[in-house]
């Protein structure tokens, strides 16, 4: 995803605390977003299985919002 929609992930997950929902471009997963750290532009995402995962900026794509 481009930086400016990695903010507004960040803003949407962080700030109003309402998760978005990835894709993870190279894996083929879903996630639910629950934090970003700014400095590695990663997302930590909540898994269908429930377990969690960190994802680069780079590898997600925003599926729903």
């Amino acid at each position: 995803m481009k930086t400016e929609q990695y903010h507004k992930v960040c803003y949407w997950t962080e700030q109003r605390e309402e998760p978005v929902v990835l894709r993870n471009m190279k894996t083929g997963e879903i996630g639910v977003s629950f934090g970003c750290t700014e400095a590695g532009e990663t997302v930590q995402v909540r898994l269908a299985d429930g377990g969690l995962d960190s994802w680069e900026r780079t590898e997600c794509s925003e599926t729903i919002h």
